[in-house]
């Protein structure tokens, strides 16, 4: 058992925190509003990210990040993807020298494009970085709280700091896989939400099975080459954080960023589908430093410039989807 402080307390969060906490931890989940930490403590459920799922006694929430992190030998860093480098840098002073820090935050920054692993390295320094991996794969929050089975993969640059993170996660409902490749395993885990936007908004067109299927497929080449271009094995690509993360984002019922994409292709306005979402939905951020990344890096990424169009310049999704099917032919 080890002193767990689990820092974000959206509905991904609360689901590991709820993991680490019933596996005997004693477990303190730091959440950015006070009132929601109050509310945690006196009913032991998140009624605002995750209602319903009733929390263990050894969960105690708090609005102090001090508190949160007092002789934490893990912190798990679960916030959206635009307040990461905010909140570690606000945390950093307070994280135990030798704590053990796990990132489950998908995305790229917007403005650095820097992945989620170069912002931490960037916040923590250097010196930091052993002690550092990140949590990511198909694993939808609430089927994790639920005890459904899931499989994972957490990836670091030091194998014994990985696996000692793998076994502090790992249950009889939630597998946890270990990799070295650390930039694969996040750009599949941020461009999956670009890709699920342009699959949800096939879905919302009623385009059919056989546009999904190959929007996925041409996803996942796409992801793939961005990867490649950072560094990445692409190999990895075909793992938990890509392909498995990839199929439950563009196919699963709980996706936000499907259900963004949803609702775009039925006509609604981007500024009124968030609105009334509740959660963030990673892919609409990501969508934007994706598209500048792509550019940056001189890749070909033809689905991600198409779903950033339609988000940020107002395109037609029926006018993207003639331009992504009759644009110049290749090879596979």
């Amino acid at each position: 058992m080890a002193n767990v402080a689990v820092i974000g307390a959206g509905a991904w969060g609360t689901a590991l925190a709820k993991l680490l906490a019933d596996k005997g931890n004693p477990t303190a989940l730091w959440a950015h509003h006070g009132e929601l930490a109050d509310r945690i403590g006196r009913e032991h459920q998140n009624d605002r990210y995750l209602p319903g799922v009733e929390l263990p006694a050894g969960l105690r929430a708090t609005g102090d990040l001090e508190e949160a992190l007092r002789g934490a030998e893990l912190a798990v860093v679960v916030v959206p993807s635009h307040a990461l480098r905010e909140v570690v840098r606000a945390a950093a002073r307070h994280i135990p020298r030798d704590a053990l820090v796990c990132s489950a935050t998908k995305g790229i920054e917007n403005d650095s494009l820097m992945l989620m692993s170069e912002v931490l390295v960037d916040e923590l320094g250097r010196e930091a970085e052993p002690r550092l991996s990140y949590l990511s794969g198909p694993s939808f929050a609430r089927e994790v709280a639920a005890g459904q089975p899931t499989t994972v993969v957490v990836a670091g640059r030091s194998e014994r700091e990985t696996h000692a993170v793998q076994r502090m996660f790992a249950t009889d409902r939630f597998r946890v896989y270990s990799s070295d490749d650390v930039v694969g395993v996040e750009v599949g885990g941020a461009l999956k939400n670009v890709i699920a936007i342009a699959a949800g908004i096939c879905d919302g067109l009623g385009l059919g099975h056989n546009a999904r299927a190959g929007l996925i497929t041409r996803g996942l080449a796409e992801i793939g080459r961005m990867a490649a271009a950072k560094g990445a094995n692409p190999l990895t690509l075909a793992g938990l954080s890509g392909m498995g993360d990839l199929v439950l984002t563009c196919t699963g019922e709980l996706s936000r960023n499907r259900t963004v994409g949803i609702e775009m292709g039925r006509g609604r306005k981007l500024d009124e589908i968030l609105e009334g979402l509740g959660h963030v939905a990673e892919g609409v951020k990501t969508a934007k430093s994706a598209h500048d990344l792509a550019d940056k890096l001189g890749v070909s990424a033809p689905i991600t410039v198409e779903v950033y169009r339609m988000l940020y310049e107002g395109k037609p999704p029926k006018q993207a989807v003639v331009d992504l099917m009759t644009r110049a032919l290749t090879r596979e």
